[in-house]
């Protein structure tokens, strides 16, 4: 995997925007894929990010690059932990949840709608997204049902910063430069 795939499908996390993100690549050798994961956490473990393998499937691994302060802190926000409840969660403990999302990944056909949890989607629109899946008001990185006037700006950075550390990429900035500490 690239660095310039991961800046493309992760820059707002590695920027402190949002808590993670997840994306899928191919890999050939999933002995290499875990290689180069573990490099990766090694050159960002300083910076407060982690990379994940959520599933391996038919060529393809579903990765999340995410910030685990962050994700605990959001797990443990009383409608998120609701929702999680709700899903089968037994816990807010990030760790114990992450566990849970891989085997839910894993075992079941339907990807998992609490997943935007651990995203940093406001927990509103995760109700919303479970709950009332048609009456959403505005759809970009997620379906907002909620705050449409902080989502829509939220978007608006999150695209901004993807072009923005893509264009420092381009011009030689490093991966560990791009990467905020958080």
């Amino acid at each position: 995997m690239s660095n310039e795939t991961l800046i493309r499908n992760c820059a707002p996390t590695m920027a402190c925007l949002k808590t993670g993100n997840m994306f899928s690549c191919v890999f050939e050798n999933r002995e290499t894929m875990t290689q180069e994961l573990r490099q990766i956490n090694l050159r960002l473990r300083s910076k407060g990010l982690r990379i994940l393998p959520l599933r391996y499937q038919k060529g393809r691994a579903l990765l999340y690059l995410y910030r685990p302060h962050q994700l605990e802190r959001d797990l443990h926000q009383p409608l998120a932990r609701n929702l999680l409840s709700e899903c089968g969660y037994s816990s807010c403990n990030a760790n114990q949840c992450l566990a849970k999302l891989i085997s839910r990944l894993r075992d079941e056909e339907d990807f998992p709608h609490e997943v935007g949890l651990f995203l940093g989607y406001p927990p509103a629109d995760v109700d919303g997204f479970m709950h009332r899946k048609d009456s959403y008001k505005l759809c970009g990185l997620w379906k907002v049902y909620d705050d449409v006037e902080g989502a829509a700006r939220q978007f608006d950075r999150c695209r901004h910063c993807t072009e923005v550390y893509l264009r420092r990429y381009a011009q030689g900035y490093s991966l560990d430069r791009l990467t905020v500490a958080g």
